[in-house]
Formats: structure tokens, C-alpha cells, sequence
């Protein structure tokens, strides 16, 4: 059974940072792509980044390219999304995802390549 927990959310300032992490258990059969979505009310759940976890391959949304950086840790279960120069239209909530083997692709920032989705984080930049 496959678990995301999301932490790190909060409010801040325009112009400041926020770091958020996913913790994720029960990734049987190696490697998995992991990634952040973020989703406002009434419009679709918009990819952020993403990675997998056998290295490489790192992916950004063009809206946070150069923004935002996602890294692992050592553990390959960890990935945390580092936000800095917040702007207000990145106040959303944001949603940690997994993707292990086979099932339909969507890109690496494709809502449906992702199986596996945790509760979410709310960001507020104002």
C-alpha cells in the first residue's frame, strides 16, 4: 500500500521561500517517478515537477522553471520542492505524487501517468 505524506506548507510573504516534502512508503519493486502537482478550486491539477528516483531525468513546469527545485534523499523516498521567489498565483494547494510501473503516460507532468496522490498541502503567498 502505497502512502504519500505531504508536509511543509504555510503562508508567506511575495518574494520568500517555502519548502515542502514528501515522505513516501510502500514503494515495492525499485524505482518510482515522484512528483509535485498543484491544483486551485475549479481548475485542473496542473504538474509542477518531477523526478525518478533512479536519478535524472528532472522535469519543470515553464511557470516554475528556474523558481522551484526538486531534490531526493539519499533514502529515494523523499522528495522535497524547493519554492523560492513565491509569487501570489502560486497560492494553491499542492499534491505529492507516485508513479511506480506500467499504466497510462501522460508525461512526466501528465495527471494521469500518477496512481498514487497524497492529501495535499495548501501554499498561500500573499
Amino acid at each position: 500500500h502505497v502512502q504519500l505524506v505531504e508536509s511543509g506548507g504555510g503562508l508567506v510573504q511575495p518574494g520568500g521561500s517555502l519548502k515542502l516534502s514528501c515522505a513516501a512508503s510502500g514503494l515495492t519493486g525499485g524505482y518510482a517517478r515522484l512528483g509535485w502537482f498543484r491544483q486551485a478550486p475549479g481548475k485542473e491539477r496542473e504538474g509542477v515537477a518531477s523526478l525518478w528516483t533512479g536519478g535524472g531525468d528532472t522535469v519543470y513546469a515553464d511557470s516554475v522553471l528556474g523558481r522551484f527545485t526538486l531534490s531526493q534523499d539519499s533514502d529515494n523516498n523523499t522528495v522535497s520542492l524547493q519554492m523560492n521567489s513565491l509569487k501570489p498565483e502560486d497560492t494553491v494547494m499542492y499534491y505529492c505524487a507516485a508513479r511506480t510501473h506500467g499504466g497510462a503516460w501522460g508525461g512526466p507532468l501528465g495527471e494521469k501517468s500518477y496512481v498514487h496522490w497524497g492529501q495535499g498541502t495548501q501554499v498561500t503567498v500573499s
